[in-house]
């Protein structure tokens, strides 16, 4: 699991919180930030806390521009805080979102300055989010980094930015084997699971999907009447449901393609559409 520095629990309630069903392994997802006694505090928490990586989000220099945020006036709902960023709800709804990002979030992204930085304050693993070229692929090899996320940031950032699923093939290819790759962005069933190993991916992570499943609700019926008093809310059974879709899909895509274990996994399942009509192999 990643946890976003933005979460609005802290990484220490997240990582005990897992421990008490099936242990997992966390990662901590971190900006490059103008303050860098806060970005190693929040470092350093999270190693204490158990978490194994960090994800350092290369491609948010700045926000996208997000027309609906501006016109919305969008702020984080009263009451919510960001316990790892330091900022109290109040602190948060004094500014606009894109005036809170910048101002803690370093628009000055260099590989030179923040991997080796990194290096001398913790022993986690270093991957880089937000990978959509081979070139950086190459230089996050050149930088020792521990692996890469082929990620557009969900789409949210440059509009126009390729599919992860097209820039993973180039992306691979750069690794050599060399460094690991893993993808997000666009996984909605258990076939995108599959298309993206047999592509060369090692594992694929999903967002969208576990929030439409934290937002699954269910009516208690009094009488007949459906209304907001006697909705109950059911995230945990959501995300569970959301997981259970994902697996059940992934294991008949692989029956249905006669793969019998992930190892078999490859190109030769997939097809792609040729310009004189017929599908031809990868």
């Amino acid at each position: 699991m990643g946890v976003s520095s933005f979460a609005n629990y802290s990484v220490e309630d997240i990582c005990d919180a897992s421990q008490t069903i099936t242990p997992i392994g966390h990662a901590i997802q971190v900006y490059s930030m103008k303050d860098r006694a806060k970005q190693e505090r929040i470092i350093k928490r999270a190693e204490k806390a158990g978490c194994v990586a960090i994800f350092l989000t290369a491609d948010s220099p700045v926000l996208g521009v997000r027309y609906n945020e501006h016109r919305n006036d969008f702020r984080t709902p009263e009451g919510l805080s960001f316990p790892m960023l330091e900022r109290t709800s109040e602190e948060i709804r004094a500014d606009t979102h894109d005036a809170g990002f910048v101002g803690f979030n370093s628009d000055y992204h260099s590989w030179p300055r923040e991997i080796p930085w990194l290096r001398t304050i913790t022993n986690m693993q270093i991957w880089i989010k937000g990978i959509v070229t081979a070139e950086d692929v190459l230089l996050a090899r050149e930088y020792g980094c521990d692996g890469v996320i082929v990620s557009n940031h969900g789409g949210r950032q440059l509009d126009g930015t390729p599919a992860t699923i097209d820039a993973l093939p180039e992306c691979v290819e750069a690794a050599a084997g060399q460094i690991r790759i893993h993808i997000d962005g666009g996984i909605r069933s258990g076939q995108d699971i599959f298309k993206a190993l047999a592509l060369g991916a090692e594992c694929c992570w999903v967002g969208r999907p576990a929030i439409w499943g934290l937002a699954v609700g269910r009516y208690i019926l009094i009488g007949m009447a459906l209304t907001d008093s006697n909705l109950q809310y059911d995230g945990e059974a959501g995300v569970s449901k959301m997981l259970d879709i994902l697996y059940t899909d992934f294991r008949r895509c692989m029956q249905l393609t006669g793969c019998n274990s992930v190892a078999e996994i490859s190109k030769s399942a997939l097809g792609i559409a040729r310009k004189n009509g017929p599908l031809a192999r990868l």
